[in-house]
């Protein structure tokens, strides 16, 4: 298991030393889904679970060319939405919480993605994830921290959290961070999954974070 630091206070100066360093190295980190507004980001990020960035910003553009605003959605028929979102993954449940989610758009917000996170997470497919990433992207608001697969286990790594849950990752990550950090630091570990604490290899010798890792469980890769 990682090592937590004992006390709150060590363990806020040391997710304050993460997030500076983070900040140093992913300075331009930024949400990788491709979208023009809060509609479009709010629909690649229900096609990204289960799924990599990469393939929902191939899949997205004939979408949001066939659906260019939550009110033509609503009227798309799921077997259509299916076969356009289909190489994401549970693509018959996306299809269906896309659908829903217009439809209680249209009727709920005259069409328009509200910007409160309570409103969001009662749209289908909308969990506190999406909605954290649709306030903090789209709406420039820090509503939490966003807590995927990255964040989760690099933060373990870290000895931020000992919590397995995302919800009280997120819970952990906001007593630690202050609120300015919140939306940046999830944009920047992700960066840093994607690029250097990788699962199945990590780069721990090209790591930044080297010396403020316990690096529970790894073994630092050799120069050969």
């Amino acid at each position: 298991m990682p090592k937590i630091a004992k006390s709150l206070a060590a363990r806020k100066t040391a997710a304050r030393q993460i997030a500076d360093r983070l900040a140093e190295f992913y300075a331009d980190a930024e949400c990788a889904l491709h979208h023009r507004n809060p509609y479009e980001l709010i629909v690649a990020t229900i096609l990204s679970a289960q799924c990599t960035d990469a393939r929902v910003n191939i899949v997205t553009p004939a979408l949001f060319q066939r659906y260019p605003h939550a009110a033509a959605l609503a009227k798309a028929e799921q077997a259509d939405v299916e076969k356009l979102v289909q190489t994401t993954g549970f693509f018959r449940a996306k299809a269906a919480n896309l659908i829903g989610m217009a439809k209680a758009v249209v009727q709920d917000h005259d069409g328009e993605i509200p910007p409160s996170l309570d409103e969001l997470v009662k749209l289908p497919g909308v969990g506190r994830k999406t909605a954290n990433v649709v306030m903090g992207v789209a709406f420039g608001t820090a509503s939490g921290v966003v807590v995927d697969t990255h964040v989760k286990r690099i933060t373990s790594l870290l000895g931020l959290t000992k919590a397995t849950q995302p919800e009280k990752v997120e819970a952990d990550l906001m007593e630690l961070l202050p609120e300015s950090e919140w939306v940046n630091f999830s944009h920047r570990l992700i960066h840093h999954g994607r690029r250097i604490c990788i699962a199945r290899r990590p780069k721990c010798p090209e790591c930044p974070l080297l010396d403020l890792c316990p690096r529970v469980g790894l073994k630092p890769l050799s120069n050969d």
